[in-house]
Protein backbone atom coordinates (compact mmCIF):
# COMPACT_ATOMS: atom_id res chain seq x y z
CA UNK A 1 0.00 0.00 0.00
CA UNK A 2 1.42 3.37 -1.02
CA UNK A 3 1.96 5.90 1.74
CA UNK A 4 0.02 9.17 1.28
CA UNK A 5 2.22 12.09 0.32
CA UNK A 6 3.15 14.22 3.28
CA UNK A 7 3.82 17.93 3.07
CA UNK A 8 7.06 19.01 4.75
CA UNK A 9 8.36 22.53 5.41
CA UNK A 10 12.11 23.13 5.72
CA UNK A 11 12.54 26.63 7.18
CA UNK A 12 15.83 28.51 7.38
CA UNK A 13 16.08 31.05 10.18
CA UNK A 14 18.73 33.72 10.63
CA UNK A 15 20.04 37.19 10.08
CA UNK A 16 22.77 37.52 7.42
CA UNK A 17 24.15 40.61 9.17
CA UNK A 18 24.93 38.73 12.40
CA UNK A 19 27.72 36.28 11.61
CA UNK A 20 26.83 32.67 12.35
CA UNK A 21 23.18 33.58 12.88
CA UNK A 22 22.97 33.19 9.08
CA UNK A 23 23.58 29.41 9.34
CA UNK A 24 19.95 28.49 8.55
CA UNK A 25 19.82 30.95 5.67
CA UNK A 26 22.98 29.46 4.11
CA UNK A 27 21.77 25.86 4.48
CA UNK A 28 18.55 26.78 2.66
CA UNK A 29 20.41 28.70 -0.05
CA UNK A 30 22.62 25.70 -0.79
CA UNK A 31 19.73 23.19 -0.67
CA UNK A 32 17.79 25.22 -3.23
CA UNK A 33 20.86 25.70 -5.44
CA UNK A 34 22.01 22.07 -5.42
CA UNK A 35 18.92 19.84 -5.21
CA UNK A 36 15.70 19.24 -7.11
CA UNK A 37 12.89 19.86 -4.63
CA UNK A 38 9.74 17.70 -4.93
CA UNK A 39 6.32 19.36 -4.81
CA UNK A 40 5.60 17.89 -1.36
CA UNK A 41 8.54 19.79 0.19
CA UNK A 42 8.55 23.55 0.67
CA UNK A 43 12.01 24.96 1.41
CA UNK A 44 12.25 28.64 2.28
CA UNK A 45 14.64 31.14 3.84
CA UNK A 46 12.50 32.96 6.40
CA UNK A 47 15.41 35.06 7.65
CA UNK A 48 13.96 37.16 10.46
CA UNK A 49 10.32 37.09 9.28
CA UNK A 50 8.66 35.53 12.33
CA UNK A 51 5.07 36.22 11.32
CA UNK A 52 5.60 34.68 7.87
CA UNK A 53 7.14 31.59 9.45
CA UNK A 54 4.28 31.25 11.96
CA UNK A 55 1.68 31.41 9.19
CA UNK A 56 3.66 28.94 7.06
CA UNK A 57 3.91 26.46 9.95
CA UNK A 58 0.15 26.83 10.49
CA UNK A 59 -0.50 25.80 6.88
CA UNK A 60 -1.15 22.09 7.64
CA UNK A 61 2.32 20.64 7.17
CA UNK A 62 2.77 17.13 8.53
CA UNK A 63 6.30 18.05 9.53
CA UNK A 64 8.42 21.16 9.93
CA UNK A 65 12.21 21.20 10.13
CA UNK A 66 13.68 24.47 11.39
CA UNK A 67 17.33 25.17 10.51
CA UNK A 68 19.02 27.69 12.79
CA UNK A 69 22.09 28.62 14.81
CA UNK A 70 21.59 27.22 18.31
CA UNK A 71 23.94 28.25 21.13
CA UNK A 72 23.94 25.28 23.54
CA UNK A 73 27.53 25.58 24.75
CA UNK A 74 29.34 22.97 22.65
CA UNK A 75 32.23 23.56 20.27
CA UNK A 76 31.44 25.87 17.32
CA UNK A 77 30.25 23.86 14.34
CA UNK A 78 28.62 21.13 16.47
CA UNK A 79 25.38 20.02 14.83
CA UNK A 80 22.17 19.11 16.63
CA UNK A 81 19.05 17.30 15.46
CA UNK A 82 16.30 17.86 18.01
CA UNK A 83 12.64 16.86 18.17
CA UNK A 84 10.75 19.88 19.55
CA UNK A 85 7.64 19.76 21.72
CA UNK A 86 5.03 22.40 20.88
CA UNK A 87 2.98 21.44 23.93
CA UNK A 88 5.74 22.58 26.30
CA UNK A 89 5.60 26.21 25.19
CA UNK A 90 3.23 27.41 27.88
CA UNK A 91 0.46 29.89 27.27
CA UNK A 92 2.56 33.03 27.44
CA UNK A 93 1.63 35.41 24.63
CA UNK A 94 3.99 36.30 21.84
CA UNK A 95 5.28 39.86 21.84
CA UNK A 96 2.78 42.27 20.27
CA UNK A 97 5.52 43.71 18.08
CA UNK A 98 8.34 41.26 17.28
CA UNK A 99 11.90 42.45 16.84
CA UNK A 100 12.39 43.09 13.13
CA UNK A 101 16.09 42.16 13.32
CA UNK A 102 15.79 38.73 14.89
CA UNK A 103 13.51 35.73 14.96
CA UNK A 104 12.83 33.96 18.23
CA UNK A 105 11.58 30.43 17.38
CA UNK A 106 9.80 30.07 20.75
CA UNK A 107 7.77 33.24 20.10
CA UNK A 108 6.99 32.00 16.59
CA UNK A 109 5.78 28.66 17.93
CA UNK A 110 3.62 30.43 20.50
CA UNK A 111 2.07 32.43 17.66
CA UNK A 112 1.50 29.18 15.75
CA UNK A 113 -0.32 27.83 18.79
CA UNK A 114 -2.41 31.02 19.05
CA UNK A 115 -3.32 30.63 15.36
CA UNK A 116 -4.45 27.06 16.03
CA UNK A 117 -1.75 25.55 13.83
CA UNK A 118 0.04 23.53 16.51
CA UNK A 119 -2.85 21.06 16.75
CA UNK A 120 -2.36 19.90 13.14
CA UNK A 121 1.44 19.77 13.28
CA UNK A 122 2.70 16.20 13.26
CA UNK A 123 6.41 16.69 13.78
CA UNK A 124 8.57 19.69 14.63
CA UNK A 125 12.31 19.27 14.39
CA UNK A 126 15.37 21.47 14.57
CA UNK A 127 18.65 21.06 12.74
CA UNK A 128 20.91 23.44 14.59
CA UNK A 129 24.54 24.45 14.65
CA UNK A 130 26.60 25.77 17.53
CA UNK A 131 27.74 29.27 16.51
CA UNK A 132 31.17 30.80 17.04
CA UNK A 133 30.17 34.39 16.17
CA UNK A 134 26.67 35.43 17.19
CA UNK A 135 25.26 38.87 17.93
CA UNK A 136 28.05 40.57 16.03
CA UNK A 137 27.81 44.28 16.69
CA UNK A 138 29.88 45.09 13.58
CA UNK A 139 27.50 43.37 11.17
CA UNK A 140 29.64 40.36 10.18
CA UNK A 141 28.26 39.07 6.88
CA UNK A 142 29.96 35.70 6.72
CA UNK A 143 29.92 32.49 8.67
CA UNK A 144 32.86 31.55 10.87
CA UNK A 145 35.08 28.73 9.56
CA UNK A 146 33.65 25.97 11.82
CA UNK A 147 30.05 26.91 11.05
CA UNK A 148 30.70 27.20 7.30
CA UNK A 149 32.29 23.73 7.42
CA UNK A 150 29.15 22.39 9.14
CA UNK A 151 26.78 23.54 6.36
CA UNK A 152 27.30 20.49 4.06
CA UNK A 153 26.87 18.14 7.04
CA UNK A 154 23.65 19.96 8.02
CA UNK A 155 22.36 19.54 4.46
CA UNK A 156 23.10 15.83 4.85
CA UNK A 157 21.10 15.79 8.10
CA UNK A 158 18.11 17.46 6.44
CA UNK A 159 18.27 15.05 3.49
CA UNK A 160 18.58 12.06 5.83
CA UNK A 161 15.62 13.26 7.90
CA UNK A 162 13.47 13.55 4.77
CA UNK A 163 14.58 10.16 3.46
CA UNK A 164 14.24 8.20 6.72
CA UNK A 165 11.02 9.72 8.04
CA UNK A 166 9.10 10.52 4.87
CA UNK A 167 10.75 8.50 2.07
CA UNK A 168 11.46 11.82 0.31
CA UNK A 169 14.78 11.86 -1.52
CA UNK A 170 16.34 15.13 -2.66
CA UNK A 171 18.25 14.41 -5.85
CA UNK A 172 21.16 16.59 -6.98
CA UNK A 173 20.29 18.90 -9.84
CA UNK A 174 21.92 18.11 -13.16
CA UNK A 175 23.21 21.68 -13.29
CA UNK A 176 23.20 23.56 -9.97
CA UNK A 177 21.46 26.92 -9.91
CA UNK A 178 23.76 29.86 -9.21
CA UNK A 179 23.73 31.43 -5.78
CA UNK A 180 23.34 35.14 -5.08
CA UNK A 181 25.60 37.59 -6.90
CA UNK A 182 29.05 37.51 -5.40
CA UNK A 183 28.44 34.24 -3.53
CA UNK A 184 31.00 31.50 -3.82
CA UNK A 185 29.55 28.26 -5.16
Amino acid sequence: MKRPEQRVLIAGIGNVFRGDDAFGVEVIRQLLAQYAIPATVHIEDFGTRGYDLAYAISDAYEAVVLVDAVPLGDAPGTLYHLQLDTQGLGDEPSPASPDAHSLDPVSVLRLVRALGGAASLGSLQLVGCEPALLDCQDGAMELSAPVAAAVPRAIGMVRSCLACQFAIHLQPQSSPRPGPIGAAT
